[in-house]
C-alpha cells in the first residue's frame, strides 16, 4: 500500500465545476418503475478506463463525450433522474431530467504515474471519479456521474460511477457501448428496452423456495471485530488457463463430479480459501452468493436490450467446517447445484419473496462473487481507441470479490479485499499446487 500513498502524493487533479447533462430530446417525466431485483443492489459501482495518447488530439475529448452523453441519454433517460421512495417504500426513479453530473478535469502528470489500476486504490482512483461527498443516503447520490481527466502526455481517463439498481453488468456495457457509438457518429447496435414491468411481483405472491440468500447468519467467529480493528487491503490474483486446469483436476480427482466450468472451480476455491483465512469456526455457517443471468431462463426470454437487472443471486450455504475439511469437490458441487436451481420460477419466487418480506441479502460470514469475465469493458472506444486498461475505483462492499478478464489467453483476475492479517493467510491459501 506504500506505492499507492506515493502515487496519491505525486498526482494532483484539478476539477472544473460539474455540468449537468440532460437528454438532448425531451423524454417522459413522472416515475420510472424499479423491480424487486433492482431493490437489493442499490450500491454505486465505480469503473475507470485509461486511454493512451493517440494520433487523435484529446483536447476536446470532454466536449465530445459530454455531447454524446446528452444524445444517448434520450434512449436511457431514467439515468438523468433521481432516486426516491414510492408510497410503498420501494426505490423508484423520479424522471426529473435533472441531468448527469459531468466533470472535466486535468492532471498535472503523465498517465504512467497510475501504474496498474486493476487493484482498487480508492485514494488515487477516487481523484478520477466524481463522487458526492456528505450524502446522507443513496437517495442523495445521482444515478450516474462521469469525469474525464486529461493527462500531460495526451492520454485521458474516463471515470464512471453508476448505481447498480439501474443496471447489471450486461446492461451497463450496453449503455457504454451506446455512448461510444454515439460519440463516433454511429447508430445504436442495440435499442434500449427500458420497461421493467414484466418483472413485477405476482399477485398474490407465490414463494416456492427457501431463499437462503436472505438468511441472517450469526457471527460466532468474531469476524466483525477483525474488520473493524484492521485496515482493509486489496489484492489481485491471476489464474491462467494452466492454473484453472489444475483446479478443475483437483475438484474432479475423487470422482464426485465429472466436469465443472472455470467460474465454478474458481468461486468454490475462493470461498474455501477466504473462509480459512478469516479463521471461521467449524460450526460457523457461511454463504456464497453469486449473480446468475436470468435473461435466458424465461420463456419467452427477457426482452432483447433489457436496460436493468436481469440477474438473481444464487446461494450456497453450509458450515465452514464442511467447506474447508471436505475436498474441493464438495464446494464445487454446492455451486453447481445452486446454479441448476435458477429457473424462471426461482426468479419469480425471489421477486415475490422481497415483495412479502422486504428482506435484503445478509452478508455476514458471506462471500459475494461478481464475474465480469464475459463483459468486454476493455473494448469501449469513443474514437480514441480502446482503453489500455480498466479497473474499479473501489469494491462496493467488503464481502465482494470480482472476477475480471485480463485480455490475455483467457486468464482471469480475482480481485478482493480482506483485513491485513487475513490477506496474509489468504495469499498462501490461494496458491494452486
Amino acid at each position: 500500500m506504500g506505492e499507492a500513498c506515493e502515487i496519491e502524493a505525486i498526482m494532483s487533479v484539478k476539477r472544473f465545476d460539474p455540468i449537468l447533462v440532460c437528454p438532448e430530446i425531451k423524454t417522459d417525466d413522472g416515475y420510472y418503475f424499479l423491480c424487486n431485483l433492482d431493490q437489493n443492489i442499490a450500491v454505486i459501482m465505480q469503473t475507470v478506463y485509461c486511454y493512451e495518447p493517440s494520433d487523435k488530439d484529446s483536447k476536446n475529448v470532454a466536449d465530445v463525450l459530454r455531447q454524446a452523453l446528452a444524445r444517448v441519454l434520450s434512449h436511457f433517460y431514467p439515468l438523468a433522474g433521481r432516486l426516491t421512495l414510492s408510497p410503498d417504500m420501494k426505490l423508484i426513479v423520479r424522471c426529473t431530467n435533472e441531468g448527469v453530473p459531468f466533470v472535466d478535469a486535468v492532471a498535472d502528470c503523465k498517465m504512467e504515474v497510475l501504474g496498474d489500476i486493476t487493484v482498487p486504490d480508492p485514494p488515487t482512483l477516487g481523484k478520477l471519479l466524481h463522487t458526492i461527498h456528505g450524502a446522507k443516503s443513496i437517495l442523495e447520490i445521482p444515478l450516474l456521474t462521469a469525469q474525464v481527466t486529461r493527462f500531460k502526455c495526451g492520454g485521458f481517463v474516463l471515470g464512471v460511477a453508476m448505481n447498480h439498481c439501474m443496471t447489471d453488468g450486461l446492461s451497463a456495457l450496453q449503455f457504454l457501448d451506446a455512448w461510444t457509438e454515439t460519440a463516433r457518429g454511429m447508430s445504436l447496435t442495440t435499442s434500449a428496452y427500458i420497461d421493467r414491468s414484466f418483472l413485477r411481483a405476482r399477485q398474490p405472491p407465490c414463494i416456492n423456495y427457501s431463499h437462503n440468500e436472505f438468511m441472517e447468519i450469526s457471527d460466532i467467529s468474531n469476524m466483525t471485530n477483525l474488520y473493524q480493528e484492521e485496515p482493509m487491503v486489496y489484492r489481485s490474483f491471476e489464474f491462467d488457463p494452466e492454473k484453472i486446469a489444475k483446479l478443475k483436476k483437483i475438484a474432479m480427482e475423487d470422482g464426485v463430479i465429472k466436469s465443472c466450468t472455470s467460474f465454478v472451480a474458481l468461486a468454490a476455491f475462493l470461498w474455501r480459501a477466504r473462509s480459512k483465512a478469516l479463521k471461521m469456526k467449524s460450526n460457523q455457517q457461511t454463504k456464497l452468493l453469486f449473480a446468475v443471468d436470468g435473461r435466458s431462463k424465461f420463456d419467452p426470454p427477457m426482452p432483447k436490450g433489457l436496460f436493468g437487472n436481469g440477474i438473481v443471486l444464487a446461494c450456497c450455504l453450509c458450515t465452514a467446517g464442511e467447506l474447508v475439511e471436505k475436498p474441493l469437490s464438495f464446494a464445487v458441487e454446492q455451486v453447481q447445484n445452486s446454479i441448476k436451481m435458477v429457473t424462471e420460477d426461482f426468479i419469480r419466487s425471489a421477486i415475490d419473496y422481497f415483495e412479502v418480506t422486504r428482506a435484503r441479502p445478509s452478508l455476514t460470514a458471506t462471500l459475494l462473487v461478481t464475474s465480469w469475465t464475459r463483459l468486454s469493458f476493455n473494448s469501449i472506444d469513443f474514437g480514441w481507441g480502446k482503453p489500455s486498461q480498466s479497473g474499479c475505483g473501489t469494491l462496493p462492499e467488503r464481502e465482494v470479490a470480482l472476477f475480471l478478464p485480463t485480455g490475455k489467453d483467457k486468464t482471469t483476475t480475482m480481485l478482493l479485499g480482506l483485513p491485513v492479517t487475513a490477506m496474509k493467510s489468504f495469499q498462501e491459501l490461494i496458491q494452486v499446487k
